[in-house]
């Protein structure tokens, strides 16, 4: 590892909305993690996610590629072994990569440039989760509201187990790390450390949901006056909303539990700063904490994804680097998720085996990381082609507008400087005409929504026969199976004591 090429530890939540952490203004939040790693560092306080549902926002950030041009379009969509993702290229530059937790990746390569995998994922690799257009909008229970009426305290849950196996193993892993260094292994690594809450159902331990006994959770904003877009009306009726009205005690309950698996997230971030630093690596490691994307949590009525709202699109973004990014800046530029991939190369100076540089559908953020001029796009696409929907969505915000184009429906305009809260949609309004015109072009230029339809409807034709075929006979599961050999653990082949003294961070004694 060279001065300017870090290791990356890459800390990543699943469904947190940046407006629910302290770093973005968030009073009720409880995340003296995130605030010092943004005191430390820079804030991205306009970052957004490339598509606002879990496989197609990561898909995108692991290849650079916006959903649309990779086919990444839904939960049940495959992530071709033959897309480069930003691990191919850091381990072309010699960087060791390791992931610890979620990816979601879909298909049979449950690795995607990653050298070692230390978990499984917490969802299905299959096409199982693949929607249907040809039936949208329609009720899914499996996205229901329904258990929002649930939300609160357990000893116990899925999510905890999950997350405290993930942190457990990426822990371990900082060490070994440290151990093959004092062994003169001095390769640069990537660690990505992804968790699985605050993604609902919203149920928290005692130990969190206490913190915010004497807090004042504000309550969701109601939706605006009028006809909700269509948009609004097929995700809610995705969601079963009007089959399981809410009411302000489950609302409530939501949100403090939220914000109590929100606490949860900042304290292990937090465990895992400290082991970096224990581990004697902190300095000449980049720290990234982001989200795949957001949550609604009651706001305008809508729950959970899918959205091109702030709550749904808008992510935390923080970075450190000690001595390289000039620690308590802000950033206002926009960017998005899809900008990693640009970034990661970019810092590892990796490139194809030819020199060239891989392309990509987003800029480095480097310079923005040291508040350096840059022709900077000040732009972010987001685009959903998922369940619920039935039509291509698409957003672009540019500069303080937000444009989102929903296929045969009527446009939504936001000045998100005067309007941050999206209540005044502008593009009826004949004042506003030039500034429409001008964002749908930009929009809609080398995008064609009605061959992107017919492209998902023939993807999702095509991966049911493939899944009905595969529920015949006996099937063969794609999920990641991560194996350890006993025989090489702890004290198996070596002397005792020069073991133990080699396992040591920092090495004390034992050693000859």
């Amino acid at each position: 590892m060279t001065a300017d090429r870090p290791n990356v530890l890459f800390v990543m939540a699943d469904q947190l909305s940046a407006c629910w952490t302290g770093p973005y203004g968030q009073t009720a939040a409880r995340t003296p993690q995130m605030d010092r790693l943004a005191a430390e560092g820079v804030v991205f306080e306009r970052m957004y996610c490339n598509s606002p549902i879990c496989v197609a926002s990561r898909a995108s950030m692991m290849s650079g590629r916006l959903i649309s041009a990779i086919g990444a379009y839904d939960n049940g969509s495959e992530f071709p072994a033959s897309r480069p993702t930003f691990c191919h290229y850091l381990r072309l530059a010699g960087y060791r990569t390791v992931l610890a937790g979620k990816m979601h990746f879909i298909g049979p390569d449950q690795l995607h440039g990653f050298a070692e995998r230390l978990t499984t994922d917490i969802y299905p690799a299959s096409l199982d989760w693949t929607p249907d257009w040809r039936q949208e909008p329609v009720h899914n229970p499996g996205t229901s509201v329904r258990e929002v009426r649930d939300s609160g305290v357990a000893a116990r849950t899925l999510q905890v187990d999950y997350d405290e196996e993930v942190h457990g193993r990426a822990i371990r892993q900082l060490y070994d790390f440290a151990r093959r260094r004092q062994e003169g292994d001095d390769r640069p690594w990537l660690l990505c450390v992804s968790y699985t809450q605050p993604h609902d159902p919203f149920v928290t331990t005692a130990q969190y949901w206490d913190r915010f006994a004497s807090i004042t959770i504000p309550p969701p904003t109601p939706p605006p006056n009028g006809e909700p877009p269509a948009y609004d009306q097929w995700l809610n009726i995705h969601h079963e909303l009007d089959l399981y009205p809410l009411s302000a005690e489950h609302i409530a309950a939501a949100r403090r539990a939220y914000l109590g698996m929100v606490a949860q997230i900042d304290d292990l971030l937090g465990d895992l700063l400290h082991h970096l630093e224990q581990a004697g690596m902190a300095n000449g490691t980049l720290v990234i904490f982001t989200s795949d994307h957001g949550e609604m949590l009651g706001e305008r009525g809508m729950w959970y994804k899918r959205t091109m709202y702030e709550p749904s699109s808008r992510v935390p973004f923080l970075a450190r680097w000690p001595r390289r990014i000039p620690a308590g800046r802000h950033e206002q530029r926009v960017a998005s998720l899809v900008d990693l991939f640009a970034t990661f190369c970019d810092v590892a100076d990796a490139h194809h085996p030819d020199g060239t540089f891989p392309p990509s559908d987003g800029q480095s953020l480097l310079p923005l990381f040291r508040g350096q001029p840059v022709a900077w796009k000040d732009s972010a696409i987001s685009e959903y082609l998922g369940e619920g929907v039935g039509a291509p969505v698409r957003m672009l915000v540019r500069g303080d507008h937000k444009l989102v184009y929903v296929h045969g429906q009527p446009d939504q305009l936001y000045d998100l400087a005067a309007d941050p809260g999206e209540r005044h949609n502008l593009a009826a309004q004949p004042q506003h005409a030039g500034t429409l015109q001008r964002r749908r072009t930009d929009l809609l230029t080398g995008w064609r929504p009605e061959a992107i339809r017919e492209s998902v409807l023939a993807s999702q034709t095509e991966r049911r026969a493939v899944i009905a075929a595969l529920k015949r006979d006996k099937a063969t599961a794609w999920d990641f199976q991560p194996l350890v050999d006993a025989s090489q653990q702890y004290v198996r082949r070596r002397n005792a004591q020069q073991t133990a003294a080699e396992a040591r961070v920092p090495h004390v004694g034992g050693r000859t």
